[in-house]
């Protein structure tokens, strides 16, 4: 019998769409689920050879700050969506969902192991700091596996998502993102929706305490409905930040006390990484109000969207975010690119790099802010303590900036 070429075979095995269709990224979904795989290569090389391979100890933030941004721009974009008719086929496949969970197993073994090579006796604090942000990053990278798993409505899924977040001690994200982001996005009620003229060292303060706060309002009330206490096993915040002690638990018990620094270090970075996502996808971005206050619906117009094909696959499709807030039971394999949706000029890679430095953040995405409301700086959500600043530097010259970007566009 034949052996099959190897694209005969991906193509044998690639599902068929009643339109004729295929998924070509199929496979390439594997790369999200490969990444604490390579990951714990690169740890176990360093911890086999820790003098000669001394840069391995950082390479996390290497390869997502360097490496990914420079290959984005290599690679390109694609925009192409998949056909309606194809959509009801790909949210019911599971190879999907299966792909997502296969990265928690491989991600608690990276944190376990990278936490036991930066606590061995002489191991030197550059490279302590590097393992942490190495592990921090692919546990940055399971929120957004969490991400994708909590937007399910069935437990399996929902309790998935709570152990890709454990380790960043940011299980309360499931209840704030769900039941609090997706409600009051691109406003200014949203501690997760940055402001024009607002850095990212600004908002995170106000996001982490934010967030936390309106998850813990959000379960009280949600247990209170039910007649219960908030110290109720039915907590999912209690069972989340259970789950993170556990972690902890046997991190020290395998490594000792020297883990829980470690673990906290990681877990701040990892979280942070979150954090600068939430900055770069709702900046600036409002929704309108009816007379009655009441906010328009989410469309694609209220998130930054990016189409850059290496971090999309990286990233399960969160870049297509304006598909993802339309429609926040959609599937990744099944999100749209929108022609009207405003773009961000790089991946998200590159661009928390540009937010961490506020001036090259502000005259990057200022002007595109203001272009995409035609000039109209009351459509945008400002910093109140900025206001007048930017209404003095863009209230008259809206329509000027407008003219200069439509006419570099063109």
């Amino acid at each position: 019998m034949g052996s099959q070429a190897p694209e005969q075979a991906i193509q044998a095995a690639t599902p068929i769409h009643p339109s004729g269709w295929k998924d070509r990224k199929r496979h390439l979904w594997m790369l999200g689920a490969a990444q604490p795989v390579i990951g714990a290569a690169m740890l176990a090389a360093y911890a086999v050879a820790p003098k000669k391979l001394r840069a391995l100890a950082w390479a996390g933030p290497v390869m997502h700050n360097v490496i990914i941004p420079a290959l984005d721009q290599l690679i390109g974009e694609d925009t192409h969506n998949p056909p309606e008719d194809a959509i009801p086929g790909l949210e019911q496949d599971p190879y999907y969902n299966r792909l997502v969970k296969a990265f928690i197993p491989t991600q608690f073994a990276v944190t376990l192991f990278g936490c036991w090579a930066a606590t061995r006796k002489n191991v030197p604090l550059a490279d302590r700091i590097g393992i942490a942000m190495s592990v921090g990053t692919m546990n940055g990278l399971g929120i957004n596996t969490a991400h994708e798993l909590g937007h399910k409505q069935d437990s399996e899924n929902r309790n998935a998502s709570l152990l890709a977040l454990a380790p960043t001690f940011y299980t309360h994200f499931r209840v704030e993102h769900n039941y609090g982001h997706h409600k009051r996005v691109a406003t200014p009620e949203d501690p997760a929706s940055s402001r024009m003229g607002e850095s990212f060292w600004k908002f995170l303060p106000r996001t982490v305490i934010g967030s936390l706060k309106s998850a813990i309002d959000i379960e009280k009330q949600r247990l209170e409905r039910k007649g219960k206490s908030f110290w109720s096993l039915e907590n999912e915040l209690l069972q989340g930040w259970a789950i993170s002690a556990g972690l902890v638990g046997a991190a020290t018990a395998i490594c000792g006390p020297r883990a829980i620094p470690f673990m906290v270090a990681q877990g701040a970075y990892g979280a942070s990484l979150l954090e600068v996502v939430n900055y770069l996808e709702h900046y600036g971005l409002k929704r309108r109000q009816d007379e009655n206050g009441k906010y328009e619906r989410t469309l694609p117009e209220h998130s930054w969207n990016s189409n850059f094909i290496l971090s999309n696959l990286l990233t399960y499709h969160l870049q297509r975010h304006s598909d993802h807030h339309a429609n926040p039971t959609r599937s990744y394999q099944s999100l749209r690119h929108f022609e009207t949706a405003p773009r961000l000029p790089a991946g998200y890679p590159a661009m928390w790099l540009a937010a961490y430095i506020p001036p090259l953040w502000y005259k990057i995405m200022d002007p595109k802010l203001v272009a995409h409301y035609r000039g109209d700086l009351s459509r945008i959500n400002l910093d109140p303590q900025r206001r007048a600043e930017l209404l003095a530097k863009y209230g008259q010259s809206g329509t000027a900036t407008l003219s200069i970007a439509a006419a570099n566009a063109a």
